[in-house]
């Protein structure tokens, strides 16, 4: 186990941005982390889980408390069943899934993060969320003190959301198990309409493993949606803002200001998002309320590949970074009357 004092975090973070941690220590096993995190409980110091640091904004102060970064390590496979440890890299364990002949999670490939991030977000893409194959999560509870294992109909999965993220002062992911298929080297069925049509297949076909697995890379690449050290468009946490769902009521006064700004023949994106809900695309609004790629001019822009990222430019602070989000926020709302939520975490600043 690593500490350092007064240790920036900009380094632990795809942003590459947010000030030192009073204290930065680094977990390489499941009972350091425990023990960090109980003696931070036990003291009251403030405490800062960092996985990967792709959903994270740290403001430009830092962070005052222990910034713990969860480094353990573990991948192991049983038939059909696979458990990560926390720290694993979560693009790294897809691969090693697709080497393995086993369908699930192909299609988050690319994905930055580590894998005990996975159900806190319920991360997903390209028609794939984790929620579909995670059976249980281990976690530390911190309210009990005790190691639990939490079964999926426990884990309260919804788009981009679990119970984890709704009480994120509780739980201390530690280990995740999935249940994944084996299709003879097939893919689980094609969902996404994108990827379909990029294999040149049938939404519900099945396609070679690796097929679809770099399909997916060459997609999220084209988007800058990879981590590319040399390419500041991938300097982002992905998505900025999460797809808006909006009620019947919503979506009909938002379809009349579709019309008003962009005129009758306009039909903005709409996916069916359970009864009475439908989900519209927030990068769809941030074009269209004329934030196009590559918009502004200072140190953090919208990425140049995808609307929906906000980059560093490579000399941005977290507050450059907001003052562009409060913007596109702003303009969104004034033209389409919605609201766009952010879905990085955001550390000692909001939006």
């Amino acid at each position: 186990m690593q500490e350092l004092h007064d240790a920036p975090l900009a380094p632990f973070t795809t942003f590459r941005l947010g000030g030192p941690a009073t204290r930065l220590v680094t977990a390489t096993t499941d009972a350091e982390v425990i023990d960090v995190v109980r003696e931070a409980d036990a003291s009251g110091t403030p405490l800062l889980l960092i996985g990967g640091g792709s959903n994270l904004v740290i403001g430009d102060k830092g962070f005052e408390g222990t910034a713990l970064v969860i480094a353990t390590k573990g991948f192991e496979l049983d038939g059909t069943t696979l458990e990560l440890a926390a720290g694993e890299v979560w693009t790294d364990a897809v691969a090693r899934t697709v080497e393995a002949g086993l369908a699930g999670i192909e299609c988050l490939a690319g994905i930055p993060g580590s894998a005990g991030a996975t159900p806190i977000q319920n991360v997903g893409a390209y028609g794939q969320e984790v929620s579909s194959t995670i059976t249980e999560v281990i976690a530390y509870d911190r309210e009990s003190g005790r190691t639990v294992v939490i079964p999926n109909a426990d884990c309260a999965f919804s788009y981009r959301h679990s119970r984890f993220k709704a009480d994120p002062e509780r739980y201390v992911v530690l280990r995740v198990r999935f249940r994944l298929e084996d299709a003879d080297g097939l893919s689980a069925p094609i969902k996404y309409a994108e990827t379909a049509r990029a294999l040149g297949v049938e939404a519900g076909d099945r396609v070679p493993l690796a097929a679809a697995r770099e399909t997916v890379l060459k997609l999220r690449s084209g988007k800058g949606m990879v981590l590319d050290p040399e390419d500041h468009d991938t300097w982002s946490a992905g998505s900025f803002f999460t797809n808006p769902i909006l009620t019947d009521d919503q979506f009909s006064a938002f379809h009349a200001r579709v019309r008003e700004h962009l005129g009758d023949g306009v039909e903005p994106p709409a996916y069916p998002a359970g009864e009475g809900h439908t989900k519209t695309s927030a990068a769809w609004l941030i074009d269209k309320a004329g934030f196009t790629k590559g918009y502004g001019t200072g140190p953090a822009r919208i990425s140049t590949k995808h609307t929906l990222a906000l980059t560093n430019r490579g000399e941005a602070s977290t507050e450059d970074l907001l003052a562009l989000a409060r913007e596109v926020v702003a303009g969104v709302r004034e033209t389409f009357g919605i609201t766009l939520v952010n879905e990085p975490v955001t550390v000692g600043v909001s939006l």
